[in-house]
């Protein structure tokens, strides 16, 4: 495997680890919504967050995949996904 690829499967499981987590907190702020008023509030920001990184993971899944298949398209997907990581980040860095 290059080295490219390992980093790219590093952040691949780093981002999955991150949506699967928010997942499960979306979840369980979603089951006790009705007893804690607050975690109503907090759902449609955590659901946002969700969403932007099971997206990203999903790009990053794709390259992965291409990277390791030595696809054509691969280069096209992982301009996607570092410009969507780019953005992330700029989406989360403090004001």
């Amino acid at each position: 495997m290059r080295p490219f690829t390992v980093i790219l499967g590093i952040f691949l499981g780093s981002i999955v680890s991150i949506a699967f987590s928010l997942a499960v907190v979306a979840l369980v702020f979603w089951l006790l919504q009705d007893e804690y008023q607050q975690f109503a509030a907090e759902m449609p920001a955590l659901v946002r967050s969700t969403a932007i990184f099971a997206g990203l993971a999903g790009l990053c899944a794709a390259g992965f995949h291409a990277t390791l298949t030595r696809r054509r398209w691969r280069h096209a997907v992982l301009a996607l996904f570092w410009v969507s990581l780019a953005a992330t980040g700029w989406y989360y860095w403090p004001a």
